[in-house]
C-alpha cells in the first residue's frame, strides 16, 4: 500500500490558512475542551491562544528544566478528560536534571480557567532513561478509555542497537498505557496485555515501534492511528492495537530491515502497516488526525498526515479493517505548494474537531481547510 502517488481526480485540495503566528519551533497543538488552544514550543514553553490572540505570557514555562537539542525538548501536553473540574494536565519532555538524559512524564495542576500554570505543582509520574538524543517519541494523549497513552521511540542511534523495541522488558520502542489516578507515581490498568507476564513490563500496550511521531484517536470510532518514522526507505501508518507488535527492528514497514546481517525475525506475530510511502515522497512521517469537523465535508473521515522533510500532505480512508482510498493532497500554503516549503511537525484538533498543522521552521500554525 504505497502512498504518495499523484492525487487522483477528485481528491480534495488542502488549503493551509495561517491561524497563529509568532511561536518558537511548535511541535504540538491541543484544546482543553473549550475554545482555547495551546501550542507546545519545543524549547520548553506552552503558549495559550485565546480570543484570536497569542497570550504574551507563557501558559507554562519549564525551559530551565528542558534539554532542548535536535529531537529533544518539550514534546507534547495532554489535558485530563476531567480537566474542567480537576485541573490536571500532563507533559512529555526530555531533561538532564537528574544528571542523565531522561524522558519525563509529569503532571501539573492549574485552575482550569487560569491563563498560567504554576510550575511548582509538578508531580513526576514516570521517568525513562534515554541512551541517545534521538527517537524520543514524545506523545502523551488520553484515549477514549480515559487512560494516559505514551509514545516512546526506540531510544535512538540507528537500527535500534540493543533491539529494545522487541524487548518486552524495556519501555523504549513502545506504546505505553497507564492510569494516572494514583497520587503517587501511576497505576497499571489491569487489562493491559502484558500484566502478569514474566519478563515483560506491564505498562506496555504495543511494541516494535521505531519512533511513532504522533498518534491520535479517531474521536468517532476510538481507533488509534500512528505515524512511525522509518530509517532507510519506508515511512508507515499503523493502527495501534492492544498487544500489537509492529515489527521494528527486524522490519521497516512491510519490508525486512536491509541493514541487519543476517536478517532477524520478529518476536512473535507482527501487524503490518495500513499504508507506507518511500523516500521519493519524504523521509519523516508526521502522524495526523481523522477529520471529524463539520466545516469541510469533503474531508470527513479522512486521516490526514504529512511528511516533515518534504512538506507533502497525504490522506487515506480506513474503514471495515481496510484502506479504501489513499492519495497525496494538493496542499497550498500562503498561495503556494507546501512541498519543500513548510515543515509539518505536528497536527492538532480543536474542541470542534477542526484540524491544524504546525510549521516547525517558521512558527506558524495553519488551519486545515478544503473545498
Amino acid at each position: 500500500m504505497v502512498c504518495g502517488a499523484p492525487a487522483p481526480t477528485g481528491a480534495p485540495t488542502l488549503r493551509l490558512v495561517p491561524h497563529i503566528r509568532g511561536t518558537d519551533h511548535p511541535v504540538y497543538l491541543i484544546s482543553d475542551g473549550t475554545e482555547r488552544l495551546f501550542v507546545v514550543e519545543q524549547p520548553g514553553r506552552i503558549r495559550l491562544f485565546q480570543n484570536g490572540k497569542l497570550a504574551p505570557q507563557p501558559y507554562l514555562d519549564i525551559k530551565s528544566d528542558v534539554f532542548y537539542q535536535g529531537e529533544c525538548g518539550l514534546l507534547s501536553v495532554a489535558f485530563h478528560p476531567q480537566f474542567a473540574t480537576n485541573g490536571y494536565l500532563y507533559i512529555d519532555y526530555t531533561s538532564k536534571k537528574n544528571g542523565k538524559l531522561q524522558t519525563f512524564i509529569s503532571e501539573f495542576h492549574a485552575d482550569p480557567k487560569a491563563t498560567t500554570v504554576d510550575r511548582s505543582t509538578e508531580r513526576v509520574v514516570l521517568t525513562i532513561d534515554q541512551p541517545y538524543a534521538n527517537h524520543n517519541g514524545g506523545q502523551v494523549a488520553f484515549g477514549p478509555d480515559r487512560m494516559l497513552h505514551i509514545g516512546m521511540g526506540d531510544g535512538g542511534s540507528g537500527n535500534d542497537p540493543k533491539n529494545r523495541a522487541q524487548n518486552l522488558n524495556a519501555l523504549l520502542g513502545k506504546h505505553l498505557r497507564i492510569d494516572v489516578t494514583a497520587r503517587e507515581g501511576y497505576a497499571v490498568p489491569k487489562d493491559n496485555p502484558f500484566v502478569g507476564r514474566q519478563g515483560a513490563r506491564p505498562e506496555i500496550w504495543a511494541y516494535g515501534l521505531r519512533n511513532h511521531w504522533r498518534f491520535s484517536f479517531d474521536r468517532n470510532t476510538g481507533v488509534c492511528y500512528a505515524g512511525d518514522v522509518g530509517q532507510n526507505q519506508w515511512e508507515e501508518v499503523d493502527i495501534i492495537e492492544k498487544g500489537g507488535n509492529y515489527g521494528w527492528r527486524p522490519r521497516e514497514g512491510l519490508h525486512p530491515n536491509p541493514n541487519l546481517r543476517p536478517p532477524e525475525q520478529v518476536n512473535g506475530p507482527s501487524i503490518d502497516p495500513i499504508a507506507e510511502y518511500d523516500r521519493r515522497f519524504g523521509q519523516s512521517i508526521t502522524g495526523g488526525y481523522v477529520y471529524r469537523g463539520t466545516k469541510f465535508p469533503s474531508l470527513a473521515g479522512i486521516y490526514i498526515y504529512a511528511d516533515y522533510a518534504s512538506g507533502r500532505f497525504f490522506g487515506l480512508r480506513y474503514e471495515n479493517g481496510r484502506v479504501s482510498r489513499q492519495f497525496e493532497f494538493n496542499a497550498i500554503a500562503d498561495g503556494r505548494s507546501s512541498v519543500n516549503r513548510i515543515q509539518p511537525s505536528s497536527f492538532g484538533e480543536d474542541a470542534d474537531g477542526e484540524v491544524y498543522v504546525c510549521d516547525h521552521n517558521r512558527g506558524v500554525i495553519y488551519r486545515v481547510e478544503s473545498d
